[in-house]
């Protein structure tokens, strides 16, 4: 059986996810850890549960997200994989953190490109990459079938969606992404954001103000 399991890391409070299968072989998704308690933290999480990494994925190249990138490369030999729409985004992160008061060393470059619609794998199991633009330009989920979840990065949040302000955001294409890739979910699909509490594909359809405004 699929399992996952979150870690919030950073002062922006971001989930990164952990994705494994039976035999332990996991897959990291949003590697924000920053500090080196944070680090220590991830480690001490992946030994105590005998995981082995086997890749890590990014939804999206915001300074906030891909703070721990460096480290999955370089101590777990894992490659930067991201949309290819977030190669300027990676090449601006670490500016864009010096602004937010994080120093962070400039990202390597993006390694793998994970296009709309690949399969990611995840030990034995594959995730289905959706492209979710609109708060970023190749802002992806991942969606899993078995584990009936999504992991939506910072397009779709419970009750809100992802901000539009920052470059390359645009608020009428991340509304139609999420209701063309998200909303299309089976109801009881959990939804995994980047930030703050899970939700269900079905509460959000339901509840989430910016569907009823966009109708």
């Amino acid at each position: 059986m699929i399992k996952i399991h979150s870690m919030t890391f950073n002062s922006f409070q971001v989930n990164t996810y952990f994705v494994w299968d039976e035999a332990g072989d996991c897959l990291v998704v949003d590697p924000a850890f920053h500090t080196a308690d944070e680090r220590e933290h991830f480690d001490a999480f992946i030994s105590s549960h005998n995981l082995r990494i086997t890749g890590q994925v990014n939804t999206h190249c915001h300074v906030d997200h891909i703070l721990g990138v460096h480290h999955l490369k370089s101590v777990y030999g894992q490659p930067f994989r991201a949309h290819p729409g977030e190669v300027p985004v990676a090449a601006s992160a670490h500016r864009m953190g010096e602004i937010f008061g994080l120093k962070t060393e400039p990202l390597p470059i993006i390694e793998s490109y994970i296009d709309d619609e690949n399969r990611i794998a995840a030990g034995k199991y594959m995730l289905r990459a959706l492209h979710v633009p609109g708060h970023s330009p190749g802002s992806l989920a991942f969606y899993s079938p078995e584990g009936r979840f999504v992991i939506s990065g910072d397009a779709l949040f419970a009750g809100s969606i992802g901000r539009t302000d920052l470059p390359g955001g645009d608020y009428e294409i991340l509304i139609a992404s999420i209701q063309s890739k998200l909303l299309v979910l089976p109801g009881d699909t959990a939804v995994y954001p980047g930030h703050g509490p899970s939700t269900s594909i079905g509460r959000e359809a339901r509840e989430n103000p910016y569907f009823s405004m966009a109708e």
